[in-house]
């Protein structure tokens, strides 16, 4: 298995926007003429470009008339911050620049603790924010937060009020305008609510507390089938999943495995190629391919298979993203599982971070990754092979009233259909009795191999 490039750290995060808002410095217009290398790695492809000077000039004049004729005084560091903001704006909702404090809010995230309320968000267009889903056992989980519950105001304050995404400071989500939502734990946090199945929006209080995201629960479901659920993809992800495996194994001999990743929203790659890899014997996991050579790179399985073939069932819903789909893709190409459940929702990029010499960083998109058999999932999403619904008294019917294809600027699919494609949110244990069925079906026509060797 290919391990992955230092230069590049490829994360595949949920489909949340993140705050744009750090200071940079121009370049010289007098040296608008050089040709600048497009990378500082020495192994990289060489490959120059010619900043375009008529664009530098044009951006000039707009700064130098900001500077002189807008109504109220405006300094260099907040235009040359708007400046940086723009670069990234218009993209893709996945591209941001994050300033020291976010860049810091990011990293909390992936190794599973920072304090806060426990929900991950997506921002939208005016600025207020959609729960994507909450974290379980979290403050926002018991609170009853919901998928697709819109945000409009904490403690009072609009979240699609400028000032308030203007002095923020870290979140919950690495979401500029969220910062209320981080504090000290056992301080409170009122979030103002708007459902579409209440009359008007309202008011929930939340108790902020160390948030330690255990992003792997696993129990027997019946002698011989195991359950693992796979909330995030975290730096030690990997490694509770093999644990999980080791502890659902020492009641007996698996002869079949559930695994949950409704409403997971992706997280790190590396996490999930290695899961992927604990359950193939052989074959290719997933690629990725962009404009440079550093952001091409091929995951493969090494041999051994921890459940020597006995059969495997992947749960996902509209929530399920990124990394999740990366996972599900990897394990149904190489015929080593079936898909059960909804629509997932269709993230195929991958971002760079690239942290800078102030502490802040860019979270660029610089690659779609495909799965083992070529496709792209790219606003498209994977359809599962068993499709269930939602119970009829879920919220909202279960719609998840949004997926990658909606964002504004998302990257167009290979193959996209036009409009919206969203899958259902599944909640509760229906589809996990609806998956254990499936799982037995497979277990009936499958027998594990018994010279199969087990990973390490």
């Amino acid at each position: 298995m290919r391990k992955p490039s230092y230069a590049l750290l490829l994360l595949l995060a949920s489909g949340c926007a993140f705050a744009q808002e750090a200071p940079a410095t121009a370049a010289p217009e007098q040296q608008a003429e050089q040709q600048v290398s497009t990378s500082d790695d020495p192994d990289a492809a060489e490959s120059t470009t010619r900043i375009p000077l008529d664009e530098i000039r044009r951006y000039v004049w707009v700064y130098n008339a900001v500077k002189e004729a807008y109504v109220d005084p405006v300094d260099d560091k907040k235009l040359m911050d708007s400046a940086v903001r723009g670069l990234l704006l218009d993209l893709d909702p996945h591209s941001a620049y994050l300033p020291k404090r976010d860049a810091k809010a990011f990293d909390e995230q992936t190794q599973g603790a920072y304090t806060g309320v426990g929900v991950e968000l997506m921002t939208l267009p005016d600025r207020t924010l959609k729960v994507v889903s909450p974290i379980d056992d979290t403050p926002a989980a018991r609170a009853g937060i919901q998928a697709n519950d819109i945000i409009i105001a904490i403690d009072g304050k609009s979240v699609s009020d400028s000032a308030t995404a203007e002095d923020s400071a870290d979140d919950d989500d690495a979401d500029g305008n969220t910062a209320p939502l981080r504090g000290p734990p056992g301080t409170k946090v009122v979030l103002t609510i708007v459902r579409e199945s209440k009359p008007k929006p309202f008011d929930v209080t939340l108790t902020r507390e160390k948030i330690r995201v255990t992003s792997v629960r696993s129990r027997a479901l019946e002698p011989g089938y195991g359950y693992i659920r796979v909330a995030t993809f975290q730096a030690d992800t990997a490694a509770d999943f093999s644990r999980a495996l080791d502890t659902l194994e020492a009641g007996g001999k698996l002869r079949g495995l559930v695994l949950d990743l409704r409403s997971n929203p992706g997280g790190l790659l590396t996490a999930a190629v290695q899961i992927a890899d604990e359950l193939l014997d052989k074959g290719k996991i997933v690629s990725t391919r962009g404009r440079v050579a550093l952001s091409d790179a091929e995951f493969s399985a090494t041999p051994g298979d921890r459940l020597n073939g006995a059969p495997v069932v992947v749960l996902v819903d509209a929530g399920s993203a990124s990394a999740s789909e990366v996972l599900a893709g990897a394990l149904r190409d190489n015929n080593r599982a079936r898909v059960v459940g909804s629509r997932t929702f269709g993230k195929g990029s991958v971002q760079t971070l690239l942290p800078l010499d102030n502490g802040d960083s860019v979270k660029l998109t610089t690659a779609r990754y495909y799965t083992p058999s070529g496709k792209s999932i790219q606003a498209l999403g994977i359809q599962p092979d068993v499709v269930l619904r939602p119970a009829k008294d879920a919220v909202n019917g279960g719609k998840a009233g949004y997926s990658e294809a909606t964002l504004p600027g998302h990257l167009r699919g290979d193959e996209e259909i036009a409009g919206s494609n969203a899958g259902e949110v599944l909640d509760g244990d229906a589809p996990i009795t609806a998956a254990l069925v499936e799982l037995k079906k497979n277990v009936a026509v499958t027998s594990p191999s018994p010279s199969a060797p087990k990973k390490n």
